[in-house]
Formats: structure tokens, C-alpha cells, sequence
């Protein structure tokens, strides 16, 4: 019995000589039957009677779904040589077949000449720019089941999108051959994302008799670098940066080898003939190589020291995240004053010591995709210092993706280690080992380098679970560049995305690609990344842009960029509210008309003014502003952002006459000059802003409740307020009141702030006040879009932009919501943040009409 008949009947697997082979199934074996397919995944056969073809479209599959706890490993192996009897007989059939998906570095083609063999099919597969080619010839039936066990059970990390076949001439050739791959002028082929190192290569690496043991860098074409080594495809050694070693004769002969588990492992590697790790002193000079080297770095996290790291996509800064003096250096040193750090755990046990984890959250970090997942802290005492996230009840915790992480977490190193991106404030994460010494030098103590190139910086991606669903905050590391499937066609275009944590997209036919994060476009560093970055993805995907898109506002340097790159395309303006409604809704894959509660920092307004409490109504192709937060003039414009106290005292001003005389602790924690000139500015209305942002409404609550006055980072008054709110009980207080019929519905803030004055002057506890001000917005949010649907609009409500983030906020809307009759949708696989903002743009540009040039932004109505 093969190791597949064997995972069909829930018999032990057998561990075996052969398992180095290929022969163990792997951590997906349940694919080996049709019913481990997931429940949403759809196939759909169609016959096209011009071309005489069939086609499969699946839908609904994802390779990155969270594993089970079983092992990955290889799939089963072949059963018969390649010179098997040539096909004959009534009923034979040859057809060749291009399937479109992830479909190389996954170990694609070995599974396929598996399955030939196992099922006695001859031909060949080869890789192409736009996937993979097969040629099948078998008796019909026989090669329809080889279509099915290729559409129903891939490789583990592969995704199949598509599988298009037809008919050609009989050969009667033996055999079945993987053939060199084929250049051709179709769209590229999907680059699998980097992939986590999996258990197999993990006990290896841990066998002291095998070549491999305690080598950093071993992988298989169930593991290992992807798309940070792409140089361009189809994917083959040559074109990634693993081309400038050549192979030993060992690796030669297992790359070389069908029944191998890293045949055609491109990134395959060993002592003799890989890549090799040093360490080094913060001016370069050398400390240790190879294996001593990653044992002196140990012993200096044990020690307190701060080690620069070199990882997949870029260097991370490492300190042991238990020792409250190290990572109050490594705050010193990058500077990083406030913003929460990310902490890698050496396994699930150093997890749960730190963390209160979920059975789903513990699948999604187990996940080969490895994100930075926000857990729930224990309650003290904890292992982790409480400089790593200060102000903070959650954790950004993975776990090791790379053999280098895992031994670098081996006992003799603290169980937690801090691993925050290695950059300078605001720049891109470094990559090169030469700027790594020059930029990250003056805060690492030492840098642990290795001589693999990074071709495709990448940052960690982050994400949360909420309600047992995965919510995306930042899409990078082990998800690009995997597309974003939409319900249209497409024509081709760049979309350069936000100006802050910028992400830019590529879109063709029904795929948007959605780039790594790139960061915010306000550096020099970050502008060349990106248009680096679009170069590399563009050649890639063979997609010459027939449409620019860029946000409204006429001076962002994304605006200036997406004009310079343009040539002959079209180029179009899309508000940024509209972009984010459209964003969502494609992630979500609904279509409108939908209501949408676009609710974020800072968006150009169509008006001139900041907008960003929106409550719109409509689809990618028209939309119009239902209603909105009520007007408020901010002090100073953008810089207010970095003072909460003055956006604080701003609107206690213009919402409770007489609050500045009352007194609030609020005006002991500024200067009065400060204060006087903010009124100041107000009444004469200089230098202010108009907003209706609901990113500054939480920063006035923030700063009015005594949680941040100053904010160091992004959205950091906000995160604070939320961490006080989340576990507190309910508080019954003042509400916030709704007006106007749509068009003109106004959400007004000022009976709950006049309530919250008198209530702080009582001793209410803060956290129950903050509590009560997300259950006041989420009730006035509610009640606006019940205005809209008496008004004759539609029952579906989407919530997007960054504001949304929050997941208390998220529960109490859609619970607000329901009570009143209506859905929410919140999307949770693109982030809803600016991360996300490419996408609608891009969907916004091919839905709404260009022919009316005089508008100021397309799709939008008056």
C-alpha cells in the first residue's frame, strides 16, 4: 500500500530510508481525498466548442490555508520508471494542458510525473513564463482522472487556478519526461510567496548524521525562499539569486532526482555548495563564520546585546525580548520611542507563556505564511519586558520561518527574542550587507550576514484574528506576490496606492497584484523602492499599463510619480474614500450598490477639505457622499497628528463652551501659552484645517482621557485608547447625535463630549469612558445608516479605511448594525488600512467611466 492509499484509509504513515526520498506524505495528505478539499473550493468544467477545449476554474482554494498539526513534507512518490509501455488501444487519448496558478518552486512538475506514473500516463511537463505545460496521452478515462487529482489535490503549497486542455495528435511515445521550460509571450506565471521551513528540513537540519545538520540554509520545494530570491520567470535556479552557486554533485544529483523531494528545489543548498553565514562587528570587521558564528550570536542575545539579523526579505534587529535594559537600548539606539516591537518565539510552548492563544490562532502562526500575529498578553508576571509593547495588552508574535531564526533560537538563547525590522526611521528595510553595516552599525552590537542576495525586500506581514477570522493589517512576507481575484475584466493598470504605508497594485483581466508593503512615500529611499519595485513586478506579470491611477490629491509625490510613469496611458484620479469603499468590496467580492463606512485619518476631500468620517453610498463605478462626522477645524493641519493634547483642547473648544475653564486634568498637561494660541487659531480660523476625520476624533479622546498626548508613530493615540477600551464593562453614557436626511446626515460628537466633561470631573473611570466612546460612534454610525436605507438605499454596510482596524470598534458597529436590520461586511484578507487602497483604485479606474474629463475624480457624483 502506497503513502497516499494509506492517509485514504487513516492508517499510520510508515517512516522509512525512503523518507529523505520522498516517500512521507505530507502535512496536507488529507488532499489525497477528494473530500479534504475545503468546503468553499468550486470547480466549474466548461467546454468551449470554437477551440474544441475543456477548462477548469477553481475557485475558492487557497494553499495558504492554516495547516492542521500534522508535518510538512513531500507528496507521495512515483511507482514506475520512465521508459513505461507506449499508449495503444481504442479510447487513447492526447491532450496538452496549460494550467495556470502557483504552480512553480512548489514542487509541481515532480508531483505530476508522480501521478503519470502512478496512473500510467505518458507525455511531459515543462515550466512556461505563464505556468506550467503538460502533454498527457492515455487511455480517456485514465487521463480524466489525472485531471481530477490535478485540479482536487495539488502539491501542499501550490495553487491551482486554472486547467485548460485540448486535443492533439496521438504520438505513442513512452514515457514521461519534465522537460526544460519554455519562455513564451503569455501572462507570467503566480511566484509562490516565501515559505516557512517545514518540519522535514527542521529534523534534518537537527540529524547529527545528515549533510545538511545545522546548516541554515536547507529547503525543499515544500519550503524555503521564493519570491525575495526572484530575479524574473519562468522560476528556475538561474533566474533567482541562488544562480551564483553552483551545485556540488550531492545537490546536483537530488535536484536532478524525480523521486527526490527537492528535485527542482531551485533554492536547494548544503554546506559544501550554498550559502554560509558570518558575524560581524558593528564597523564590518569579521567576529565568526559559519556555525560558531551563529553560536557567538546566540550567546550575545543571552547576554543583553542587540544583533542585526539577516533574513528573508531584509535584516531584522534582534535583543533578548525578556531583558527590560536591552530593549530600552535598542529603543535608544534606532530611535523607536513608543511603537510596539515584534517578538519571535522559539516555539508554540514560549508562545503560550507569553500569550492567551486561540486554537485558530495557533493555526495561523503555525501557517507556512509565519505573519506577526497580535496575541492577548497574560496577565503578569510575564516573560516579555514590558518595554517591548508599552501601553499595549497584545503581543506581535511568529514564530521561527527560517532554519537560521530556528537555531538562532536554539537553548542557550533567550526563548522570546525582539525582531523588529532593521531600518532607519523611515526608510526600507535593509538588504544589503554592505548598508546593513553603514545604516544599522550604530544600533547593532554585531550583524549575523549571509552571502545569499536578497532580490525582493519584503517586510513581515501582520495580522489578527478576530471572530475566528483572519484580518490582514499588513500584507507582505508569505502572501506576495499571490493575486487578489476580483469579479471583473481588467484592463492593465498601475495603481501607485496611498502615500503612507504604501502598497501599489498591477491589475490584468481578474487579478489584482498587490505589491509587498513599501512604506511611507514621504522618503526619498522608500520612492526608489517603490519604483524599483513596480519595474521588477511589472517585467514580471508582462503588463504594460494602458491606465495610471493615483489618488485625487494634486501634491503627493505618489501623484507626481504615477504622471512621470504614465507614457501613453491614461491617467486617472480617484478619491481616496472612494478607493477604499471599492477596496473592500473586491476583497469581499460583493457587489454594490453598498453603503460605506469609510472612517480613517486623513483622505483629500473633494471639497479641499481632510475628510476621513465618511458614510458613502454606491460601488466602484459611482459613488456619493451620504453623510459624514461633523466639521471641525484642526490646528496646524497634519502636524496636530503628532500633538493629540492640542487636537484635544482644539475641539473641547468648539464642542463644550466654557470646557476651558472647568477643571480638567487635561490643561495641568500642557503649557497654557500652548493652549491659548491653539484657541487662538480656532476663533480666527489660521492656519487650520477643515476635517471630518475620524482618525483625529480618536486622537482628541485619547489625549481628553489621559492616554496620549504626544504621538511618536501612527495611529498610536488610537491603538492606546482601543487597548484601554477592550476589556472594560459597559459604560451607559452619553450619546453622539445623527441629523439630516441623506446627502446631508452629520454625525455630531459634541452631547458626548459635553457628557464625558462632567463625567471625568465625577472620577469615572477612564477605561469605562473609553469603552463608552466606542459603543457612542458605533451607535451614531449605526443610526446614520439607518437614515440612508429610509431614505431608500441599500441594507449592506461595508466598513473600511483604517479606523476599522480596530476590532472593538468593528464588533460593536456590526452588532449596532444588526440590532437595526442591516449587514456589516469587513473584509478581512486586504487590509482595510491604506495597505489595501491600490486595489480600489484600481477597480475604481476600470469601472467608472473616462469620458467625462472635466471631473475632478472619476466615479462620483455631486
Amino acid at each position: 500500500m502506497d503513502a497516499v492509499s494509506a492517509s485514504r484509509k487513516g492508517l499510520p504513515r510508515l517512516v522509512s530510508r525512503e523518507r529523505r526520498r520522498g516517500a512521507t506524505t505530507s502535512s496536507h495528505a488529507a488532499r489525497a481525498d477528494s473530500s479534504a478539499a475545503p468546503s468553499n473550493a468550486t470547480s466549474e468544467r466548461k467546454f468551449c466548442r470554437r477551440f474544441r477545449c475543456t477548462t477548469w476554474q477553481i475557485t475558492g482554494w487557497s494553499c495558504y490555508a492554516p495547516v492542521d498539526s500534522a508535518p510538512m513534507g513531500p507528496s507521495s512518490p512515483a511507482t514506475a520508471p520512465d521508459d513505461g509501455a507506449p499508449v495503444c488501444g481504442a479510447g487513447a487519448v492526447r491532450l496538452r494542458v496549460r494550467v495556470m496558478g502557483v504552480v512553480q518552486g512548489v514542487g509541481f512538475r515532480p508531483f505530476v510525473h508522480r501521478v503519470a506514473h502512478r496512473l500510467g500516463v505518458a507525455g511531459s511537463v515543462r515550466n512556461t513564463s505563464g505556468g506550467a505545460e503538460l502533454e498527457l496521452e492515455a487511455a480517456s478515462e485514465v487521463v480524466e482522472a489525472f485531471l481530477q487529482e490535478l485540479r482536487l489535490r495539488p502539491p501542499p503549497i501550490a495553487r491551482v487556478d486554472s486547467v485548460v486542455s485540448e486535443p492533439i495528435p496521438l504520438t505513442g511515445e513512452p514515457g514521461f519526461r519534465i522537460v526544460e521550460s519554455l519562455p513564451t509571450s503569455e501572462q507570467a506565471a503566480l511566484v509562490s510567496p516565501d515559505v516557512a521551513v517545514c518540519d522535514d528540513c527542521l529534523a534534518e537540519m537537527r540529524a547529527p548524521g545528515d549533510r545538511r545538520h545545522r546548516y541554515p540554509f536547507l529547503n525543499c520545494t515544500n519550503c524555503g525562499p521564493r519570491f525575495s530570491i526572484v530575479r524574473q520567470v519562468p522560476y528556475d535556479r538561474a533566474e533567482t539569486t541562488m544562480a551564483s552557486f553552483p551545485l556540488c554533485a550531492p545537490c546536483t544529483h537530488e535536484f536532478a532526482d524525480p523521486l527526490d523531494r527537492r528535485y527542482h528545489a531551485q533554492p536547494i543548498a548544503c554546506p559544501v555548495c550554498g550559502p554560509s553565514v558570518t558575524l560581524v562587528a558593528s564597523d564590518g570587521s569579521t567576529i565568526a563564520q559559519r556555525g560558531e558564528a551563529i553560536d557567538r550570536a546566540r550567546s550575545m542575545l543571552a547576554e543583553g546585546r542587540i544583533v542585526a539579523v539577516k533574513g528573508l526579505g531584509g535584516f531584522h534587529l534582534a535583543c533578548d525580548a525578556s531583558n527590560a535594559a536591552a530593549v530600552a537600548r535598542l529603543r535608544e539606539r534606532k530611535p523607536r520611542r513608543h511603537k510596539p516591537l515584534a517578538i519571535m518565539c522559539r516555539d508554540l510552548d514560549a508562545v503560550r507563556a507569553c500569550c492567551e492563544v486561540s486554537d485558530s490562532e495557533l493555526r495561523e502562526l503555525s501557517a507556512p505564511r509565519r505573519p506577526i500575529l497580535l496575541l492577548a498578553r497574560r496577565a503578569v508576571p510575564s516573560p516579555i519586558a514590558g518595554q517591548v509593547a508599552p501601553g499595549h495588552g497584545e503581543l506581535g508574535v511568529m514564530l521561527p520561518y527560517t532554519p537560521l531564526h530556528a537555531m538562532l533560537l536554539e537553548p542557550g538563547a533567550p526563548p522570546c527574542l525582539v525582531m523588529t525590522s532593521g531600518n532607519r526611521t523611515g526608510g526600507p528595510i535593509e538588504i544589503s550587507n554592505d548598508e546593513a553595516v553603514r545604516v544599522l552599525g550604530s544600533v547593532a552590537d554585531a550583524l549575523l550576514v549571509h552571502d545569499r542576495e536578497i532580490w525582493n525586500r519584503c517586510d513581515d506581514s501582520v495580522a489578527a484574528v478576530c471572530d475566528d477570522r483572519l484580518m490582514v493589517l499588513r500584507r507582505s512576507r508569505g502572501f506576495v506576490p499571490l493575486p487578489v481575484d476580483v469579479d471583473a475584466d481588467l484592463r492593465p493598470t498601475f495603481a501607485v496606492g496611498a502615500m503612507f504605508a504604501n502598497v501599489f497594485a498591477l491589475g490584468r483581466g481578474g487579478r489584482v497584484f498587490l505589491s509587498q508593503h513599501i512604506g511611507d512615500v514621504d522618503d526619498a529611499d522608500v520612492l526608489d523602492f517603490l519604483e524599483e519595485s513596480y519595474g521588477k513586478l511589472r517585467r514580471w506579470l508582462a503588463i504594460d499599463p494602458e491606465v495610471v491611477v493615483h489618488d485625487v490629491h494634486p501634491d503627493l509625490l505618489t501623484t507626481h510619480l504615477a504622471k512621470r510613469v504614465a507614457g501613453d496611458a491614461r491617467v486617472v484620479a480617484v478619491q481616496h474614500h472612494h478607493a477604499h469603499l471599492a477596496s473592500a468590496m473586491a476583497a469581499a467580492r460583493i457587489a454594490g450598490p453598498v453603503q460605506g463606512l469609510v472612517f480613517d485619518g486623513t483622505g483629500y476631500g473633494l471639497d479641499g477639505g481632510i475628510w476621513g468620517g465618511e458614510l458613502l453610498v454606491g460601488d466602484a463605478a459611482r459613488v456619493r457622499r451620504a453623510g459624514h462626522l461633523r466639521e471641525l477645524l484642526l490646528p496646524g493641519g497634519d502636524a496636530a497628528t503628532r500633538r493629540p493634547l492640542r487636537i484635544a483642547a482644539a475641539w473641547l473648544h468648539q464642542l463644550v463652551p466654557g470646557a476651558d475653564g472647568v477643571a480638567l486634568d487635561l490643561w495641568s498637561r500642557g503649557d497654557p501659552e500652548e493652549f491659548r494660541i491653539v484657541r487662538q487659531m480656532v476663533d480666527r480660523r489660521f492656519n487650520t484645517s477643515r476635517t471630518t476625520s475620524g482618525g483625529r476624533l480618536f486622537d482628541a479622546v485619547s489625549s481628553l482621557l489621559g492616554v496620549c498626548d504626544d504621538a511618536s508613530y501612527e495611529g498610536q493615540a488610537a491603538i492606546e485608547l482601543e487597548q484601554l477600551a477592550t476589556h472594560a464593562p459597559e459604560w451607559q453614557g452619553p450619546s453622539m447625535s445623527v441629523s439630516g436626511e441623506i446627502g446631508r446626515i452629520t454625525i455630531d460628537p459634541a452631547p458626548w463630549f459635553e457628557g464625558v466633561v462632567e463625567a471625568i470631573l465625577r472620577g469615572a473611570d477612564r477605561a469605562e469612558l473609553a469603552r463608552g466612546f466606542h459603543r457612542a460612534l458605533a451607535g451614531a454610525m449605526a443610526e446614520a445608516c439607518r437614515r440612508v436605507v429610509e431614505g431608500g438605499g441599500p441594507r449592506r454596510v461595508v466598513l473600511c479605511g483604517g479606523v476599522f482596524q480596530n476590532r472593538t470598534l468593528v464588533r460593536m458597529v456590526a452588532s449596532e448594525l444588526e440590532a437595526r436590520g442591516m449587514e456589516a461586511v469587513s473584509p478581512g484578507a486586504v487590509p482595510v488600512n491604506d495597505g489595501g487602497l491600490a486595489l480600489g483604485q484600481v477597480m475604481v479606474a476600470n469601472a467608472a467611466r473616462l469620458d467625462a474629463a472635466a471631473e475632478l475624480a472619476v466615479g462620483w457624483e455631486d
